[in-house]
């Protein structure tokens, strides 16, 4: 049976996702009733710029106050799309107060203060679904939050990002240097005119934030993410790499101690063996490999972002909102009972790939395999090349066994020391083996 009165939903923010959530809502009316069991309504659109034209939605939903239009008392889901902290927040957290449930995709947002969002929804006895903040429309939130929840996940890494991944993948397949890539990533519109948030980071980060307290019931605040970014990664490294039998990524690493006392989450470049599931990974997709105790391994693949593919995962959780709604429950909230602490980057044990610039003569090798002993950090392979031009350098390239994180940091500041080592051409840490 059906009910006759619809669900009634506000829309903050109509640009490249919000106004393609607003075509499926209305193009798919019939069918996301038959699947909600209610008719689904949209009730208003709040926007900045009210000129602005955007089709297919009609001229007397939209509009500018969007605190007005949380507080209407007939709103049963507000999905924002806007991104930011502010406003978002402080119109996310009054949605709850008057009676609404939210579906976001503001992963900045969750990752910097989404305990207090949580918060707000249990306090409220609402809804908060976020499956579109992490990997555009690959389902990975709820599986990890209701499909996972009666197993124990020991590591979620993955591709999180789609505009570092097309550089990276551009820059191994045709040779090209970091800005060559960049540029061909921003003329096809998958790089931003500033790129900074996507290429040094940030955006990953969030993104693991948010990965690792799912996975771990316990709260990672985007400030305990370690982060490095891509923009040194250069040609030589991934020559380097396809003579490993590798390739480059940029890697979201959420992990459980050894000892299930305490977690990481980290996000920086890593070489993969081409054997591993996410070397395959090609242009401005995602993937994200799953460890779980029972389950074993596990990966989720598909397109990361995009207006559509995010427009579906919000609509995903508008059809699981609007379901609780009628049933007058909600589904899972925040899971942090673990309060496991975040182990800080120094802790994390890896292998590592070492490019030095070297004097060429005798004796050399020596000092820098003493240098590595001293400081704990066990050499696996190491290769030499003299230059072509003559001019008495070498280049070194040492790869480890695995290792802390702080032994590593102390044996590369005392290799900079050394008369005989030029300089430290590239650290790159070695993944998924």
């Amino acid at each position: 049976m059906m009910r006759t009165r619809p669900l009634k939903v506000a829309l903050l923010g109509c640009g490249v996702v919000g106004s393609e959530v607003a075509r499926i809502m209305t193009t798919h009316a019939d069918d996301l009733a038959a699947r909600i069991g209610a008719p689904v309504e949209l009730a208003g659109v709040a926007v900045r710029r009210p000129d602005k034209v955007r089709g297919g939605v009609p001229a007397e939903l939209i509009t500018t106050d969007a605190t007005a239009l949380v507080k209407r008392g007939d709103i049963d889901v507000v999905i924002e799309v806007i991104g930011g902290i502010e406003p978002a927040r402080s119109l996310i957290t009054t949605a709850f107060e008057h009676g609404a449930s939210v579906v976001s995709a503001n992963k900045a947002l969750l990752a910097q203060d989404g305990a207090t969002l949580h918060s707000a929804a249990i306090e409220n006895g609402q809804d908060l679904y976020y499956e579109a903040a992490v990997a555009g429309a690959i389902p990975l939130i709820r599986p990890l939050r209701e499909s996972l929840a009666g197993d124990k996940i020991n590591r979620v890494m993955g591709i999180v990002n789609g505009t570092t991944n097309f550089i990276l993948d551009k820059m191994d397949t045709s040779g090209a240097g970091y800005s060559e890539a960049l540029d061909e990533a921003t003329a096809l519109g998958y790089a931003e005119a500033d790129p900074t948030a996507d290429v040094e980071g940030f955006d990953a980060a969030a993104k693991a934030a948010i990965l690792a307290g799912i996975a771990f019931h316990t709260r990672v605040r985007l400030d305990d993410v370690y982060r490095e970014g891509m923009t040194e990664v250069t040609a030589a490294d991934f020559a380097s790499a396809k003579q490993m039998g590798c390739t480059i990524k940029l890697l979201a690493i959420c992990e459980r101690a050894a000892d299930g006392e305490s977690v990481t989450a980290r996000v920086h470049p890593a070489m993969i063996p081409l054997s591993h599931p996410l070397a395959s990974v090609r242009e401005a997709y995602n993937a994200v490999f799953v460890e779980a105790e029972a389950a074993g391994r596990l990966m989720f693949y598909g397109p990361g972002a995009g207006g559509s593919p995010t427009a579906s995962a919000v609509l995903g959780d508008v059809v699981a909102v609007c379901r609780n709604r009628l049933n007058e429950a909600t589904g899972p909230g925040e899971s942090a009972y673990t309060q496991l602490p975040v182990s800080p980057m120094g802790d994390v044990v890896t292998r590592y790939h070492i490019s030095l610039d070297v004097a060429d003569k005798p004796g050399v090798l020596a000092q820098v395999a003493t240098v590595f002993a001293e400081h704990g950090v066990s050499i696996d392979t190491v290769r030499q090349h003299g230059r072509q031009d003559g001019d008495g350098e070498a280049s070194l390239v040492v790869v480890t066994h695995r290792a802390p994180d702080a032994a590593l940091s102390g044996t590369v500041e005392a290799l900079r020391k050394l008369d005989t080592v030029r300089g430290v051409a590239s650290i790159m840490r070695v993944e998924g083996e």
